[in-house]
């Protein structure tokens, strides 16, 4: 609790101060379009839900179970389970993923002070898929009671210690006499994501015909796979990734201004980014276990937030995780419908749409890559 309460003697007064001097209405107009942001992003977000769980290739209608649940009629056995064990858990996971790898990105950007940082840059999404890839080649080697024991989780599990795993390294190798370097951990991170592809290559060619279609699947990234034991495992660790990313809300703020005046600020600036680092394994991780490979969310969503409400994280935070999770729900049910009954990888419904804004945010921000 310590490094929660040390982070804020970056106060409010502190921002205000800093707002006079930047020009204090136009941040005001800002921020107040920014709760505007708040509400319209909640609204999307319900509606999305709404069709999320009225979408889907079987003749179940939400609204004639709505009804009959109203006039307490009994749902037939069929409308129970799409409803319960099929929809509603897609929809919980659905949201849950979006949220935490737009906050993922938002904590990353900040923490890079750059616009086109994502979460990949840790190594989390490539141990992660080496830990799965493990699981679903070599999985028939694992002990017949640990596999009774853990059932369909062992892919998610084996994904989510793979991503903790790169991370820890990524740390001990980018921290020296207690002070982690962001420059050696983004060269860092490149060489363990190269590191563990060369890996599942390996892995993949091993793999047989059925084991390559269960791999080329979770790599594209998809919710078909939801159900409720998945959001019982990733549920509680997003949930606290997203809570503790607030927390490191000012101190994000500060360290825009570069390290040295963060410190000057009286911002931890080394628990500071401990604390980025740990939210951003433990929400990425989670995410990438239950859901496999989507990208796009944690480098679009916050950058695109940042040209409508402005970089103040106090705002940032809580809005990429409204709008990560309407995104991810509205290419869900695309994946869903375009090509029904059968189902399109989500991670290529997001690369489709996130590649051009992508691309536009390079030739908006080629200052930054150019040397």
């Amino acid at each position: 609790m310590r490094f929660w309460t040390s982070a804020l003697r970056y106060t409010k007064t502190d921002m205000l101060a800093a707002d006079n001097i930047s020009g204090g209405a136009r941040i005001v107009d800002r921020r107040q379009w920014a709760r505007k942001v708040h509400i319209l992003s909640a609204i999307f977000l319900a509606l999305t839900a709404v069709i999320s769980l009225a979408s889907g290739p079987t003749g179940t209608s939400l609204w004639s179970a709505l009804i009959k649940i109203v006039t307490e009629e009994p749902l037939s056995t069929l409308e129970l389970i799409v409803l319960r064990d099929i929809r509603l858990p897609r929809l919980i996971l659905g949201i849950m993923v979006g949220a935490a790898l737009a906050v993922s990105g938002v904590v990353m950007q900040g923490l890079f002070r750059n616009p086109l940082a994502d979460p990949g840059l840790v190594g989390v999404g490539a141990g992660a898929g080496l830990g799965a890839i493990f699981a679903i080649v070599l999985g028939g080697l694992v002990p017949l009671w640990i596999g009774n024991l853990i059932g369909n989780a062992l892919i998610p599990i084996a994904a989510f210690c793979g991503g903790w795993l790169s991370t820890i390294i990524l740390y001990r190798v980018s921290t020296r006499r207690g002070r982690t370097s962001v420059a050696t951990m983004l060269l860092a991170g490149i060489a363990l994501g190269a590191l563990a592809g060369a890996v599942s290559g390996i892995l993949v060619y091993m793999a047989d015909d059925q084991q390559l279609r269960d791999l080329t699947f979770w790599g594209l990234g998809s919710l078909a796979g939801a159900t409720w034991s998945k959001v019982m495992i990733a549920g509680p660790l997003i949930a606290l990734a997203i809570i503790g990313s607030l927390f490191l809300r000012r101190g994000l703020n500060g360290l825009a201004l570069g390290e040295a005046t963060a410190s000057h600020l009286g911002i931890p600036v080394q628990r500071l980014k401990s604390g980025s680092i740990l939210i951003v394994a433990a929400a990425t991780g989670a995410a990438v276990a239950v859901s496999g490979g989507i990208g796009f969310i944690g480098i679009v969503v916050p950058h695109l937030l940042r040209l409508a409400t402005g970089p103040d994280h106090e705002t940032l935070l809580v809005n990429a995780a409204l709008l990560g999770a309407t995104l991810l729900l509205g290419a869900d049910i695309i994946s869903r419908m375009i090509i029904a009954p059968a189902e399109l990888p989500i991670g290529i419904v997001t690369a489709v749409l996130g590649a051009p804004v992508f691309l536009w945010i390079l030739l908006r921000r080629r200052g930054l890559v150019d040397m």
